[in-house]
């Protein structure tokens, strides 16, 4: 006897109706950031390649103005030592990376950029949310960096307010009260900075 299929029992879906999963990401790192280049132009310029994400661009140590000058105020171009760019798509990611690294920014000679290479690289395994973790423990370390600094210049404007008025005491007694106190603060300064973390941290990214 045939078996008969009933009209209220449904057929299987097939593979293509199901719920399709959404491509994985890529992201690619820029070691340095050409000139004159921002978030906007950073982002038009890599959309020729793929559908691109976030963007975050690290703005560079600004120059302190010296006292008594007057800067005008002037809109000024903001510098960017590095970048992270992510794609929708992790397979453009690793093409772009392939195909631009050490490459001309830009063949135009009138160009700010025509002197300039692109330095990058494909992270695999990296997501966004490394990035976030990364910056803010930077931002902490930073803090916590200042508060160290703040009472170090505190201890010494307490150590020369106390012996001001001390003028028995012998000058080398005092410069080795000095000294200790400049040797107790880089042990607790030294215990805040973590050294060469930077430097590990983006050496992680291209091993």
């Amino acid at each position: 006897m045939t078996e008969e299929t009933s009209d209220n029992e449904q057929e299987p879906t097939t593979s293509t109706e199901q719920t399709k999963k959404p491509p994985k990401r890529g992201i690619i790192y820029l070691s340095t950031i050409p000139p004159y280049m921002n978030v906007s132009k950073i982002r038009e310029f890599f959309s020729e390649y793929g559908t691109v994400g976030r963007i975050y661009l690290q703005l560079a140590d600004k120059d302190v103005p010296e006292k008594g000058k007057v800067k005008k105020k002037r809109r000024v171009a903001h510098k960017f030592t590095e970048g992270w760019v992510e794609f929708e798509r992790k397979s453009v990611a690793k093409k772009v990376a392939a195909f631009l690294n050490s490459t001309q920014v830009s063949g135009r000679k009138k160009s700010k950029q025509y002197d300039h290479m692109w330095n990058i690289k494909y992270l695999s395994n990296f997501k966004w949310t490394h990035l976030h973790e990364r910056l803010a423990y930077e931002k902490a370390a930073r803090r916590q960096k200042l508060r160290a600094e703040i009472g170090l210049a505190k201890k010494k404007s307490n150590f020369f307010t106390a012996n001001i008025d001390k003028g028995k005491k012998k000058k080398s007694s005092v410069n080795r009260e000095y000294e200790n106190l400049e040797q107790k603060s880089e042990m607790d300064t030294a215990d805040t900075e973590t050294v060469d973390d930077r430097k590990e941290f983006l050496q992680s990214l291209f091993d």
